[in-house]
This record gives C-alpha cells, sequence and structure tokens, in this order.
C-alpha cells in the first residue's frame, strides 16, 4: 500500500503524520490512481507498514470517509468510494474571454467622442444627485425588510405622473414596474409572454441587442423594414400576419429616426388587436425630441390593451443606474408583477427613492429642458462641421447619420477611429440580414466635444477616405 501510493511522511515537518497520510490518500484518489471500489488495507495493516501509531492512520481514515472519498464496512473492508466520472479540466479562460459578449461591447466600452446611448456627462447636476442618493443609502442600511418587488411605490407614482403630462400616457402606479434597464424589461416581458417558436416583428434596421434577445427567446424574428415613415406596417402584415409581437420604436425609430405616423399607428393597432398580438413599445428616447416636441407615446392610443410601454433613465440621467420601467396592460399585470417577485425584482431601493426625490422637487424636468437645449446646439455644431466636408448627413435621434456609398466598409471605419478616441457606431451592425445592410456611421451628439470637434471631424474624414 505504502509503495502504491508513494506515501513519504516526513516526520520532520509542522505537518501532522495524520495530515500527510489524509492528503496522501485523498490525493491518488483524485488523480485517479486509487480508482472507485480499490480495496484499501485496514488502518492497523497500513499503520504498520509506514511505522506509525494506530491512531494516526485511524484518524486519517475517518477524515477521508467524512469526506465521502473511502467506504467501511465489516462485509467488504475499506475501500474507495464511487466517484462522479472524471472530466477533463477545460482550458482556463483568457483575457479575451472576459471581455463583454460582442453584442454589448459597442455600447460598454467607455465613452468616445461621437459614443451613442450615453448621455452628456457634464449636462447633469451629479452633485446635487449624490447627495440626494447619499440620504436614500442611509436610509436603505435602516430598512430591515424586503422592498417591493415591482419597485418604490414613490417612484412608480412619479413615473406615472411624469408620463402622464410627457408622453400623454395615463396610467396606474400599479400598472408599472421597475426594472434593471431596458433589458430587464425586456427580459421581463418575455418571460410572461411564452412565445417560443413563435414570429416577432423586428425593424430593419433595428437595436442589436433586442433582436438578439427574441433569438434567445427562441422567436423568429422577421425583418420589417424601415422607411422615411419608421416601421412598415403594412410589409409587416404581408410578411408575418400572425406574428406573436412586435418590437417597435415609434417615438424615434433607433437608429434611423423617424417618428411613426397617425396612420400607421392605428393600423399596427388595429393588426395587435384582431390578431391578439402584442406590441412592445421601446420609448428609449421619451420626449428627447430635438425636432419641435416629441410625439404622444403609443401606448396612448391603445384602447385592447395591446401595448407594452418600455422606457428607461439611461439616455435622461445614466446607464450605470440600470433602472428602467414596464408599463402592462391591466390584462397582463398581475402576471408580470408575479415574475418579476419570483425571478427579476427591482434594482435596490436606494437608486430608485434618490430617482423618485429627483423626480419629485422638480429637478428631471428642469435636467431634462436644459438637455435639449445643449444637444441641440452640439447637433448643429456637429453638422455645421460635417457638411462642408461634402457628406451627406442628417439627424437620426439624438445622433447624427453619416451615410456612406455601398458597400462601404463601416464597421473598419469604426474599429479603426477607436484609435483616435473616436467612438462612431456602424449602421450596418443595427440591420440582421447582411444583404439588407447599408454602410453608414452613427455619430451621438451628447459626447461631441466643442474644442476636438474640427480635429475629430477630420480624421474621421481621413478614415472614410482610406475605407469607405
Amino acid at each position: 500500500m505504502s509503495t502504491l501510493l508513494k506515501l513519504e511522511l516526513d516526520r520532520g515537518t509542522q505537518t501532522s503524520l495524520t495530515e500527510q497520510i489524509h492528503l496522501g490518500i485523498a490525493g491518488a484518489i483524485s488523480t485517479g490512481v486509487l480508482a472507485p471500489g480499490a480495496r484499501l488495507p485496514s488502518w492497523r495493516d497500513l499503520a504498520a507498514q509506514l511505522g506509525v501509531a494506530r491512531g494516526t492512520v485511524r484518524a486519517a481514515y475517518e477524515r477521508l470517509q467524512d469526506a465521502q472519498l473511502i467506504e467501511s464496512s465489516r462485509a467488504r473492508g475499506t475501500h474507495v468510494a464511487e466517484r462522479p466520472q472524471r472530466i477533463e479540466k477545460a482550458a482556463e479562460p483568457d483575457e479575451a474571454d472576459n471581455a463583454p459578449p460582442e453584442a454589448y461591447r459597442e455600447f460598454s466600452t467607455g465613452t468616445g467622442i461621437f459614443q451613442m446611448g450615453v448621455p452628456a456627462p457634464d449636462c447633469f447636476p451629479a452633485k446635487l444627485f449624490a447627495r440626494i442618493r447619499g440620504r436614500a443609502v442611509r436610509a436603505e442600511l435602516s430598512a430591515l425588510t424586503y422592498p417591493d418587488p415591482r419597485g418604490d411605490i414613490d417612484l412608480r407614482r412619479e413615473i406615472a405622473a411624469h408620463l402622464a403630462m410627457s408622453r400623454g400616457l395615463e396610467c396606474l402606479p400599479s400598472q408599472i414596474i421597475v426594472t434593471a434597464g431596458f433589458t430587464g424589461a425586456l427580459g421581463l416581458i418575455l418571460r410572461v409572454l411564452r412565445s417560443e417558436g413563435r414570429s416577432a416583428w423586428m425593424e430593419e434596421p433595428g437595436f442589436p441587442l433586442t433582436r438578439r434577445a427574441l433569438q434567445i427567446a427562441q422567436m423568429k424574428t422577421i425583418p420589417i423594414p424601415v422607411d422615411a415613415n419608421g416601421l412598415d406596417v403594412e410589409e409587416g402584415i404581408r410578411r408575418a400576419p400572425d406574428a406573436a409581437l412586435a418590437v417597435v420604436t415609434a417615438g424615434q425609430q433607433a437608429p434611423l429616426g423617424p417618428t411613426l405616423p397617425l396612420a400607421r399607428r392605428i393600423a399596427l393597432l388595429d393588426w395587435a388587436a384582431q390578431t391578439d398580438a402584442w406590441i412592445i413599445e421601446d420609448d428609449y428616447l421619451g420626449e428627447l425630441q430635438l425636432k419641435g416636441r416629441a410625439a404622444p407615446a403609443l401606448a396612448s392610443l391603445d384602447r385592447a390593451g395591446r401595448v407594452i410601454y418600455v422606457g428607461s433613465f439611461s439616455k435622461t440621467i445614466s446607464p450605470t443606474l440600470r433602472l428602467g420601467f414596464v408599463v402592462a396592460p391591466l390584462q397582463i399585470a398581475a402576471k408580470l408583477e408575479e415574475a418579476a417577485t419570483c425571478l427579476a425584482p427591482a434594482p435596490g431601493p436606494a437608486v430608485q427613492q434618490a430617482t423618485a426625490e429627483f423626480m419629485r422637487d422638480g429637478h428631471f424636468l428642469r435636467h431634462l429642458r436644459r438637455m435639449k437645449r445643449d444637444y441641440a446646439s452640439r447637433r448643429d455644431d456637429l453638422e455645421s462641421a460635417l457638411k462642408p466636408m461634402g457628406l451627406s448627413v442628417r439627424t437620426a435621434g439624438l445622433a447624427i447619420l453619416l451615410e456612406l456609398r455601398s458597400g462601404a466598409q463601416d464597421t473598419r471605419i469604426a474599429r479603426e477611429a477607436t484609435a483616435f478616441g473616436l467612438a462612431p457606431s456602424p449602421l450596418s451592425g443595427w440591420y440582421g440580414s447582411s444583404g439588407n445592410a447599408r454602410s453608414g456611421l452613427l455619430l451621438g451628439v451628447t459626447t461631441v466635444a466643442g474644442n476636438r470637434l474640427a480635429a475629430s471631424c477630420e480624421r474621421l474624414r481621413d478614415l472614410i477616405d482610406q475605407y469607405g
């Protein structure tokens, strides 16, 4: 036994003899030297072979038994216990494996000039919000109860009041469920709708993470083209009349920017009512309309209860809050509440209470008014810098769409631009089908730096000349 295990006891070390015997046998079992079922000598025999006291070996065997590595009985003696089949250890992940998922990387690699999807850091009253949040954190730590999984009631009341005023959407606080951003809301909705195997309308082009989320939910995404008036509803009905749901950005289509006109809104709502389909309205920009007043939410016209409205504070306050919300039609509100309670409760109460106070005291509305003025100015400055270069540009929500010739390498341009602190988004990445993809660059206006604007545009122009 001692030869088989190559047990070499060192009486000069601080490790006890019992521990050395225990580790030696355990190691032989874990490496497969001792297979399951292998017979071991009695502790008396092993003690004699090793020249140690019987109690020393007995204590080591007891530890091995406690660890379920060996078994002992009068009939069979002592033997190695049965173990799960050994599986080869997977290769250690390299640093690239710790990077964000490919679909998310563009939105999480830090702020650069022209970065989309993030608010301007210099517009937000950070010190004021930090003080409010500090008070909320102290209150949170003194609470000893589980928070409401639907979200803080004060925040839900403030959201309901704000939606009625700014988006024309009247709802009860009980219809609102606070979520971990837009993606948390979408995941919650897809869990409740349970439409695996069915079709979903997806705007083409449309938000890549939404498309991927539908695919993860085992839905078949049907690309519905977007024109100058937004989603082509008639084409959607022609391609997939029996779809289970449609995801739309009716207020300002992402990424091209048009607002869905009234006629198409009515057609979309009629289709959903007649087929019992659901509409997920992604109101990602809310009232941040830089040209005129924002159109009311699509959900404000819904009389059949088929529109599930989703909003967030990522563009208006900060994406780091991970704070979004769902306005649920009454007929599925209870199911969404139950799913939130069991699977996806609202974020911690401190950030919710701080946001509620920020809204209640009027800071949020003042902040929105300032953002709209500042973003409109930045958009005008960016357009003025690009147009003399002979580039085709137009406003698309909180971005400028710079159109490139067919076949231009917009992904290559965007990748090369990162070396210069620029972060344009390639338009082709917003298409589900490469055959439909158009080339272009989306330049976020919120991250445009005035003192570096001219140089940034010149650098982008050089890259377009090289790869466009």
